[in-house]
Parts: C-alpha cells; sequence; structure tokens
C-alpha cells in the first residue's frame, strides 16, 4: 500500500501492484493478516502497527481509487470488496471458534474495530449484507459461536456502536435472529442500550414495520431485557401523549411511535401492564384529547386506533373505547400489530396463518347465505319453486307522497319551520334549490330570512343527502342576493351559540357561491340549474324524431367552403363577484384576533382557523381580475403574517395557500409598487418553511409559492427590458 500510495501518477509499475494486491485478496490472505492480529491482541506488542493497519484494511478501496483513478480494478471497488471483507471475517471467526475448542485463548478486538470502522464509512449493508445471513446460520444451536458474536459486537468502540447496531437490527431476519447476535448487550454497554431503547425508536423514524418489530421483539425476548421494553413502552406513550409532539413532529413519525407503542402492548402480558396502568392510562389519554383535537383527519385516525387497542390491553375491565373511522391499509396493518405473534426467525414466519379460516368462513357463508333454500332441501321444496315467473320491472317506480311540492318560496318557509308534516317539509327542502333560481325577485325579498331558517335547520327526518340540500340551497339563495346574504352570514360567523359546524358551513357556503358568481357566463345557466325538476317546465317538448332526420339529410347535401368554431364559445360576461367580494372577505378577516366565550380561533378552535385561512385564500384567488384584489391581498398578506408561526400543519396549509392566491391574482405590478417590503419577508418565510417545517404539505406548498415568486421576478424583468 505504501508503494502504490507513493506512486505520483498510473503507470506500468503501479498497474503490476494493484494485481498482485488484488491477488492477494482473492487467495483470502486478508484472512490472516486479520487472524495475526487476534492472537497478539493480548501482548498489546504493537497498537500504533493495529491502528495503521486497520486504517489501511477498511479504507483500502478509497486509497486505490484516488490512487488508479480511472483504472480501477473491480477488486478495489466498494460494492465488491466490503461483502468480500465480511467473508473474510468470516473465516477469522471461524479460526476463533477453532482455537476456542482446541483450548487456545485469542481475542475479536481487531475484528470489532474492523466492523465499527467499516461501519461509519457507511458501508452496513455491504459488509453486514455479507455477514449476517452466514452469523445466522452458524449461530442456530451452536452456543460457542453465540457467545463470539457477542463478545465480536461487544468490543465495538462506542463511536461505531450506533452504525454497527442500526446495520444489525435491518440485516437481522426476526427477533430471534437479533437475540443469538446480540445476548444481552444492552444490559452490558450503556451506549447500545441508549441506540436500541432511544435512538431508534425516537429519534430515527425511517425502519420499516419489520425491522421495528424486530428491534422490540429482541427486548421482550429475555426476563432480563423485558424491563427495558416496560420502560419503552412508558417514554412511547409519554411522547405519544404529548401536544408539543402532535404538533410539530411530522405525520410519519408519529405513526412510527404509534407502531411502536402496539407492537409493544402485543408482546407485554397483563401482569406487566398492571403495575403501570395509572402511569399508561394517563398518557393515553392525554394523547387522545391531544390527536382527537388536531384538525389533520390523518392525526385523528392514530389517536382513535391507538386508543381503542391500548385502552382494551391496559384497562382490560373498564369500558371499551370505540370510534367510526374508515378502514384503510394502515388501519389494518396497525390493528395486525397489536396481536401477539410467536416468535419466529423471519416476520412472515410469524405472522398468524389467517388464510384457511378465512376460507372455511368464506364457505360456511356460501352454504349458509348463498345457496337457496330450494337447493338444500329435497324434491318437494323444488316443487314449490317459482323460478319460472318473471319477475316485475320495478326500476321505474317511484315512491308515492301524500303532500305536494311547494310551488313558492314563502311556501317553503312555512313549510321548514312550521309544518309538522314531515312529508311536506322534507318536498319543501328539496324543491327550495329549483325555486330558488326560478323565483329570484321572490328569493331577494325573503332572502335573510330564508339564509336564518337553513342556517338553523336540523334534520328531522332521514332525508337522503339533507346535508347537500341544505348547502345547495344556501348557496343558490347566496347566489340570488349577494351582498344582503354574504353580509348576514359572515355576521353569523363570529356571533355567539353558534356551533363549529354551523361556522364551518357558513365559510363552505360563501366559498360555493363566491365560486358560482365568479363563473364565466353564469347567467346563461343558472335557470338551468334548478329546473332539474321535469314538473317545473310542462311547456317543454321534446323535438320529434323526424325534425333530426331531416336536418341530417340537410347538413349531408349542404355544401361548405370553409368552416369556422364547431360550436359557439361562450358569452362574454362581467364577473360578478367583483361587485360584492368586499362583502364575502373583509368581514371574515377582520374579527379573527377576538376571542368569544365559545369560540377562539386562536386557541382551541384552530380547525376553524385552518377552514378560515382556506376561505379567504380561495375567496382571493376568485377575485382575480377585479378591483377590490388588491386591498384585498394587502389584508389577506397582514393576515397570514400575523399567523405565519401557528403550530397547527393545516392551518399553516392554509396561510401557504392563501400566499399563492395573493400571488396569483394580484397584478404583478401593484404587488411590487404596493408590498415590495411584503414580498422580501414572505420570500424568506417560505424559504425557511420549506427547508425546515415537519409537514411535507407545508414544504411542498412552500415550494410552490416560491416558484410563483421567481416567476413573477421573471415576468417583470422581461418587461423592464422591453
Amino acid at each position: 500500500m505504501d508503494a502504490i500510495e507513493g506512486t505520483a501518477s498510473p503507470s506500468f509499475r503501479l498497474m503490476k501492484m494493484a494485481r498482485l494486491l488484488a491477488r492477494f485478496l482473492r487467495e483470502g490472505r486478508m484472512a490472516a493478516v486479520m487472524k495475526g492480529q487476534c492472537w497478539q491482541q493480548t501482548e498489546l506488542a504493537f497498537p500504533l502497527l493495529q491502528e495503521a493497519l486497520l486504517t489501511k484494511v477498511v479504507g483500502l478501496p478509497d486509497r486505490l481509487a484516488n490512487c488508479l483513478q480511472c483504472e480501477n480494478l473491480a477488486e478495489f471497488l466498494p460494492q465488491n470488496y466490503f461483502p468480500l471483507l465480511g467473508e473474510e471475517v468470516v473465516r477469522v471467526l471461524q479460526a476463533v471458534v477453532d482455537s476456542l475448542r482446541g483450548g487456545l485463548d485469542c481475542s475479536v478486538s481487531f475484528v470489532s474495530q474492523v466492523l465499527g470502522k467499516a461501519c461509519v464509512h457507511g458501508r452496513q449493508k455491504e459488509i453486514l449484507g455479507m455477514l449476517v445471513p452466514q452469523l445466522t446460520v452458524l449461530t442456530q444451536g451452536s452456543c460457542l459461536w453465540q457467545r463470539v458474536c457477542w463478545r465480536l459486537v461487544e468490543r465495538v468502540p462506542d463511536r461505531a456502536m450506533e452504525a454497527v447496531l442500526t446495520g444489525l437490527v435491518e440485516a437481522s431476519a426476526g427477533p430471534e435472529v437479533l437475540s443469538r447476535l446480540l445476548g444481552n448487550l444492552v444490559m452490558k454497554s450503556k451506549k447500545a442500550q441508549f441506540v436500541m431503547t432511544q435512538k431508534l425508536l425516537f429519534l430515527q423514524y425511517g425502519y420499516s414495520t419489520p425491522v421495528l418489530q424486530g428491534l422490540l421483539g429482541y427486548l421482550a425476548m429475555d426476563s432480563q431485557r423485558r424491563p427495558l421494553l416496560i420502560q419503552a413502552l412508558k417514554e412511547l406513550l409519554e411522547t405519544w401523549g404529548s401536544s408539543s409532539a402532535v404538533r410539530h413532529a411530522p405525520l410519519p413519525q408519529q405513526r412510527y411511535i404509534s407502531k411502536a407503542v402496539l407492537i409493544c402492548l402485543a408482546h407485554l402480558g397483563d401482569a406487566e401492564l398492571q403495575d403501570s396502568r395509572e402511569e399508561l392510562l394517563a398518557s393515553l389519554m392525554a394523547g387522545v384529547k391531544c390527536r382527537l383535537d388536531s384538525s389533520l383527519p390523518a392525526v385523528r385516525r392514530l389517536g382513535m386506533i391507538v386508543a381503542e387497542v391500548a385502552s382494551a390491553r391496559i384497562h382490560p375491565e373498564g369500558p371499551p373505547l370505540r370510534f367510526q373511522y374508515e378502514e384503510d391499509e394502515l388501519s389494518r396493518e396497525m390493528l395486525a400489530l397489536a396481536t401477539p405473534r410467536p416468535v419466529a426467525d423471519s416476520p412472515s414466519e410469524a405472522g398468524p396463518c389467517v388464510a384457511p379460516v378465512a376460507t372455511e368462513t368464506a364457505d360456511k357463508e356460501t352454504v349458509d347465505g348463498g345457496v337457496p333454500k330450494a337447493q338444500l332441501g329435497g324434491s318437494d321444496s323444488e316443487l314449490d319453486s317459482d323460478d319460472e315467473f318473471v319477475p316485475y320491472d320495478m326500476s321505474g317506480d317511484r315512491e308515492l307522497k301524500s303532500g305536494k311540492a311547494p310551488m313558492y318560496i314563502r311556501d317553503c318557509i312555512e313549510a321548514l319551520t312550521t309544518s309538522e308534516d314531515w312529508e311536506r317539509w322534507e318536498a319543501a327542502l328539496q324543491a327550495l334549490e329549483g325555486l330558488v333560481f326560478r323565483s329570484p325577485v321572490a328569493t331577494r325579498e325573503v332572502s335573510v330570512e330564508l339564509a336564518k331558517v337553513l342556517l338553523h335547520l336540523e334534520e328531522k327526518t332521514s332525508v337522503v343527502g339533507f346535508e347537500g340540500l341544505r348547502q345547495r340551497a344556501l348557496v343558490a339563495i347566496t347566489v340570488t342576493d349577494p351582498a344582503r346574504v354574504a353580509e348576514y352570514l359572515t355576521s353569523q360567523f363570529y356571533a355567539v351559540n353558534y356551533s363549529l359546524r354551523q361556522r364551518m358551513d357558513i365559510l363552505d357556503v360563501l366559498t360555493l357561491a363566491a365560486q358560482e358568481l365568479s363563473r364565466p357566463g353564469r347567467l346563461g345557466r343558472a335557470p338551468r340549474r334548478g329546473s332539474s325538476d321535469p314538473t317545473s317546465r310542462p311547456s317543454c317538448t321534446v323535438a320529434p324524431a323526424w325534425r333530426a332526420v331531416v336536418d341530417e339529410r340537410i347538413r349531408s347535401k349542404t355544401r361548405r367552403f370553409s368552416k369556422g368554431s364547431p360550436g359557439q364559445g361562450p358569452a362574454g360576461s362581467p364577473n360578478e363577484f367583483n361587485l360584492v367580494a368586499g362583502y364575502f372577505f373583509f368581514p371574515l378577516i377582520q374579527c379573527f384576533d377576538r376571542p368569544l366565550v365559545t369560540f377562539d380561533l386562536l386557541g382551541d378552535d384552530q380547525l376553524v382557523l385552518g377552514r378560515l385561512a382556506h376561505t379567504l385564500g380561495a375567496l382571493m384567488y376568485l377575485a382575480v381580475n377585479t378591483t377590490v384584489a388588491v386591498p384585498m391581498g394587502k389584508a389577506l398578506l397582514e393576515f397570514v403574517w400575523a399567523l405565519r408561526f401557528h403550530g397547527d400543519a393545516y392551518v399553516r396549509r392554509g396561510l401557504l395557500s392563501a400566499v399563492s392566491s395573493i400571488l396569483l391574482s394580484v397584478p404583478a405590478e401593484r404587488l411590487l409598487t404596493d408590498l415590495p417590503d411584503e414580498l422580501l419577508e414572505a420570500r424568506s418565510w417560505l424559504a425557511d418553511v420549506a427547508e425546515k417545517d415537519p409537514d411535507e404539505d407545508c414544504r411542498m406548498l412552500a415550494m410552490k409559492a416560491l416558484l410563483l415568486l421567481e416567476k413573477l421576478k421573471d415576468k417583470l424583468l422581461s418587461l423592464s427590458s422591453l
């Protein structure tokens, strides 16, 4: 190596020495070098020589790559060298085992240092990918091999312990293999205990579920290590119940910790949980409250799943917790993790075999409910079969109703407020949207009163799509009389004695109504929207079939010299939202920092605050090319700046969406003339969010806003150069 490194540039002499070194590696002489150090380790005669040798052995690929450059040999590439080094380590360990069986004393400290230094250099997969499978086979049924492996890992220096343990946990196929390779290392080494019970559980969350199962299964396999598992569960639940962790930890880390909690509960028995029941329940309930208060559906679902499983395990005699959530692949995986599994060499072997049971159940259901009784019975039942009768076609049947749908707006108000006839009440709700579009003049006379009735309307019967009917009717009223109804709805948003659901309904209605008002050509299509009822226009007749035949003949026999557009484009019309955008926007943004007795946007009602931020951003986007867009953009930017460091991810998403809406809606020239300082501050804030925010969606939205700022700058530079 010294001769190779002393050569200035690639030459024949250098390549001759490199090929000689490659032959040295192919013939297994590296194992002889390490064997010699294993037998000399007890004398401690040449520590400097061992350090230099260690550096040469592990750094050989890098050193030769610097010397040989483009003429490097395949044996010296890292992906080839380190698996070869792993094979040499196995040969050295085999020689150590043979020496111990023969009564000779030896040490594996040098091999441990080689292994640790290689892992610190980032070559865990290459060297451990070759080493761990062979040690898995050799340690099975051999106590001597297991003791050699234990000593091999124990002698790893502390600075390399984390890299070695991380690679072993990832490469081992199950907790039993990990237990054979490590033994009770976590009880002997404080560094190993910190890595296994703290760093791999709390600080690193990129490992797969089988790796996490292997790690916690290793702690559960021995009675001396089980107290560490109980302590890990306490700390995991304490972190899971921390409101700060819920707000600031990224969602993948919260999933990782939730899975770890469920795996710990699956490994612990009732007697072990009994001693720490009060502490575990306190942490669990605190976490459930924090997660159910979160505005992110994924966080709430994690809280529900963990709460159901953990409460049943920690306090089985108490009332069970039950939540309603949509089942998906993640929820099914987490529920499967809570089931205790037998220990095996791999997660696939440890999983319960449920396929035959499911098949048997399916067969039983087929016999019980899928086969007609006529087939299960004898010939007597076949005589009474009515299969030869043709069933009636009832696809077009409708439910007969005694009451008629109201024909006037005031009749709908009366039916919705005072009527005890539930069929009339249902008919009025279903017909209201169409009546509003057909009678705009009559609607404007009672628009505020009708909006008040619908805002406080509660479902009294099992109407299909009640929320949709109510929302569409409110949107139709707001579109018909936008100024007055929007003024009423925005004033009620900050009023007392309203539920959070009603306040979010107000925001949804304002957004949908603004979208409808800003739609091009709305006036030509609005009446058709409410005429879905076929009885509302009896004079409308279908064109006869002969007319279509005649039109087709004329079209085929007509010669045209030029063709225009196939269809007439939408007629141009002014943006109706331009005149009423202020009624929608400014009342919503002016009182957000004033807490009420039952409503505090800056306090516990962060879900509504996030919805408000998204609504303001949508209104800003729909006000593009309007005269009020500039003052709206200024006010919205001040709103964003006041809340830019909010702890809830859903609120920050709404704020970042609002910034993008400002950049898209306000003219670029006005942005630079009216808001230059604000844009510079927003740019630095967006860059900080894109780099450091724990939420992935927030980082993505910040990147999109930064791209919009760059496009805005390029556009202005191109205009100034003309």
